[in-house]
């Protein structure tokens, strides 16, 4: 059974920084992509950056230079650092697995953790 749990939101003033973590279990951690996404309200949930099994990582435009993806195979674990973090980073953060889906073919998404940046 896949789980996600994430944890490490908060609220933060503009120009803050945070670190979400993601557990994950229930598969091969260490051979599959896992990515952070996010969801503001009313807006689609988005991609905010991805790392693969070895370590290659892709970020959004928006957060390039200021967010940092990461992962401990050891501990299967994804880090999301976060600085310089501006009002519209405000969002529920999702972690996920990229390459791995249910039988319906949909992605596993943790229960998310709030991000919230005031100005």
């Amino acid at each position: 059974q896949v789980q996600l749990v994430e944890s490490g939101g908060g609220l933060v003033q503009a120009g803050g920084s945070l670190r979400l973590s993601c557990a994950a279990s229930g598969f091969q951690f260490d051979i599959h992509e896992m990515g952070w996404y996010r969801q503001a309200p009313g807006q689609q949930r988005e991609l905010v950056a991805r790392i693969s099994g070895g370590g290659s990582t892709n970020y959004a435009d928006s957060v390039k230079g200021r967010f940092t993806i990461s992962r401990d195979n050891r501990k299967n674990t994804v880090i999301l650092r976060m600085n310089s973090l501006k009002p519209e980073d405000t969002a529920v953060y999702y972690c996920t697995v990229i390459t791995y889906r249910d039988y319906n073919g949909e992605n596993y998404w943790g229960q998310g953790t709030q991000v919230t940046v005031s100005s």
